[in-house]
This record gives C-alpha cells, sequence and structure tokens, in this order.
C-alpha cells in the first residue's frame, strides 16, 4: 500500500467510500428481492418452500465465498479477487433473470451469492491492509454500520419498488448495483503488495487455516461477533410479524419503524470508538445485551405494548453496534498474519448463525420465541467476553 506521505485526502476520502460500498453489497443480494417471494412463486408455479430455498442456496454462496475467496486475495492480491468476483456476480445476476426452472433460479443464486461475497470479506481485509489501531477500529465501525443497516433496509427498498418492477425488475438493480460497483473499483489501488503475499502452494495456504482455528483467542472473538449477528438476524426475521401482526401497522408504518431501529446500530457503531479499551466494549455491550433481551421477554409477558417493544429494540440494536466493529477490530487484530483467513472465518460464521435462528421465526409464540432467542445468543456472548483478555491496546493509528 502507499504511505502515509503518498495518499492523498481525495483517496482516503474514496477508500472509505469503497469500503462502505462493498459493506453493503451482500445485504442487498439476500435481502432487497425478498418483499417479491409471493409474486415468484405465481410465476413459477411451485411452493413458497421452494422459493425460499433461493435465500438459503445464497447465504451458503456467501460463506461459501468468503472462504474462497478471503486466503485466496492473500495469494493473489485484493484487487484480481474483487474483478472476479464481481464478474461472476454480475454473470449470475443476469441466469437469475433469465432461469427457466425454480431448481435453475435457485442454483444460480449460490453463485450470485459466492460473487457477492466478496464485498464483506475483502471490506474488512483492505481495511486491515491500510490500517491499524484506532484508525482500524473507525473503519470496521462504519463497515459494521453499513452491515447492520443494509439488511434492514434493503427489504424496505425492494418493497418501494418490487410494485412496480416485479422481481426481474428488483434483479436488475442488482445488475446495476454490481455494474456500479465495477465503476468504484476501477481506482482502487492493491492494498496487499506481492512482497507480503503468501508464497506457499494452495495445500500450504488451506493449511494456514489450522493454525487460525486453533487460536482460542481469535475463535472467541469470532464466536463473540457470530452470535452478535444471529441476534441481529433473529430480530429482522421476526420483526415484520410482530410489528405488522402483533403490533397492526401498516408497511408504511413497519418501514418508518424498521429504518429508525436501523439507526440504533449506527449509533452504537460510532459510541464503540469512544471505548479507550475494547476488552471493556465488549463486556459492557454484551451485559447490555443480554439485560435488554431479558427485558424484552418481560414486556411481553406483563403486556408492555409497542413502546416496551420499540424501545428495548433500539437499545438491543445499539449494543449490537458497539459489538460488531469491537469484536471485529479484536478478531482481525489477532488474526493479522493472515488476514484473508481472518476475514473469512469472521464473515463465514456470522452468516452461520444468521442462517441457523432465520428459520425459528415460525415456532410458536413469535414474540416469546424470539426473545428467548435473544438471550440464548446473549448468554454465551457474556461469557465469552468476560473469559478472553486483550493482549494489549491497539497501536496508534497507521496507513500501512
Amino acid at each position: 500500500m502507499t504511505t502515509p506521505k503518498t495518499v492523498t485526502r481525495s483517496y482516503l476520502l474514496y477508500l472509505y467510500i469503497f469500503l462502505g460500498t462493498l459493506a453493503a453489497f451482500p445485504p442487498l443480494v439476500t435481502d432487497m428481492y425478498l418483499p417479491t417471494l409471493p409474486a415468484m412463486a405465481e410465476d413459477y408455479c411451485t411452493k413458497p418452500s421452494t422459493i425460499q430455498l433461493g435465500l438459503a442456496m445464497c447465504i451458503l454462496g456467501l460463506a461459501a465465498g468468503q472462504l474462497m475467496f478471503g486466503p485466496l486475495s492473500d495469494k493473489y492480491g485484493r484487487r484480481p479477487m474483487l474483478g472476479t468476483a464481481l464478474v461472476l456476480f454480475m454473470a449470475s445476476t443476469i441466469a437469475c433473470i433469465y432461469s427457466p426452472t425454480i431448481e435453475w433460479f435457485n442454483m444460480c443464486r449460490f453463485f450470485q451469492g459466492l460473487g457477492g461475497s466478496s464485498g464483506v470479506v475483502l471490506s474488512r481485509s483492505i481495511a486491515t491492509d491500510c490500517y491499524s489501531g484506532k484508525e482500524l477500529a473507525k473503519t470496521l465501525a462504519i463497515i459494521s454500520a453499513i452491515n447492520g443497516i443494509a439488511p434492514a433496509t434493503a427489504p424496505v427498498i425492494g418493497g418501494a419498488f418490487s410494485g412496480a418492477i416485479g422481481w426481474k425488475g428488483i434483479f436488475w438493480l442488482l445488475f446495476g448495483a454490481g455494474v456500479l460497483m465495477s465503476a468504484v473499483y476501477l481506482p482502487f489501488r492493491e492494498s496487499h503488495p506481492a512482497e507480503k503475499r503468501h508464497k506457499g502452494s494452495m495445500l500450504n495456504l488451506a493449511a494456514q487455516s489450522a493454525s487460525l482455528l486453533k487460536n482460542r483467542t481469535f475463535m472467541a472473538y469470532v464466536l463473540l461477533f457470530g452470535l452478535t449477528n444471529g441476534v441481529l438476524f433473529r430480530y429482522i426475521s421476526s420483526a415484520t410479524f410482530i410489528l405488522q401482526n402483533d403490533f397492526d401497522l401498516s408497511e408504511l408504518s413497519f418501514s418508518i419503524v424498521f429504518a429508525i431501529n436501523s439507526l440504533g446500530i449506527v449509533c452504537g457503531s460510532m459510541v464503540s470508538l469512544k471505548f479507550r479499551n475494547l476488552t471493556f466494549a465488549i463486556r459492557t455491550g454484551s451485559v447490555a445485551m443480554l439485560s435488554l433481551s431479558v427485558g424484552e421477554a418481560m414486556n411481553h409477558t406483563i403486556g408492555g405494548g409497542i413502546a416496551g417493544y420499540e424501545t428495548l429494540v433500539f437499545l438491543i440494536l445499539f449494543c449490537v453496534g458497539i459489538l460488531f466493529p469491537s469484536a471485529t477490530t479484536l478478531a482481525m487484530s489477532e488474526g493479522k498474519e493472515m488476514i484473508g483467513w481472518a476475514s473469512a472465518f469472521v464473515g463465514a460464521t456470522g452468516f452461520l448463525f444468521g442462517g441457523l435462528v432465520t428459520p425459528l421465526v415460525g415456532m410458536g409464540d413469535i414474540q416469546a420465541s424470539t426473545f428467548t432467542a435473544l438471550s440464548i445468543c446473549s448468554v454465551p456472548a457474556v461469557i465469552i467476553a468476560f473469559a478472553t483478555r486483550q493482549k494489549e491496546e491497539p497501536a496508534a493509528d497507521s496507513l500501512t
């Protein structure tokens, strides 16, 4: 990467925009078409459960792609891997639009997720290439805020356009996003120079992952990130049923409330930068998240209504905003010798936990099961936060 003396302010601004755009990309791929699922079921003359397999295949592709593009970028560089992934994404998006059968569509969704995965895994890798210490924490806080907002707002965006352009129109919008991302990608300078890349064989590159998996401190932070992502995805998957069915909100009111709640993640991500010690940040965030989750269960038990639900949800997402960048910074710092693998494990674990909690939405009383799931995710998060000890404070800001 260029040295601090040769990096202009305009390129630093571009780098923030570039990383933010990358971070927003995968959630758009998974969530933007959700409002069109019923229409797709009619078009393909199939059951909703078969249509929903497309979402599962996309999530699988997003997880697998991170485990592929992350380590490969350690060997071949970030820029070539991102360019390859963007081509794959745009080609698979076109294939989705013209899929003759639902089986073909679902298969294409896997490859669409595979291509889209590069955004989130490489955004963390590039940030860790370029920054350290508090500047890295600041950059990851911005990425985490976008990662939190995008899944919450993507269905709202899709809902706003789906009535006019249909599900194929949504996929054309995704293709347009791929074209836009390609344009934003062009000025990007390689952040992982040749002298720092992995020089061994592909087998040796794969074997590197074992040392990270054996690193208990790194894996603890990765699990903390995954559990926090489980809380976020459980909220996203249940909110529409709770707000519209239980509290009788209209679609417009639901969209407004959903957008307001997403600001909790933004606020939490920004507040995370105020903590001088990241260990204290994850402990504070996890304890508060558990306490608020239990509070939600109590609010439901006593019939506290939407005011209590909304207040507590906003604060829970505020805690999610604190935990995301803090856990990610600690994990990436611990795995800095293998940045690609480290970012891949963080991202894949997040999608794994998100994928595990999402299908459980329909079990029993949706509010009771949701708040129970939030508490179940929060308890081990607290244990992990207090069991780990930060080895050293982040170094001073630097662009390396």
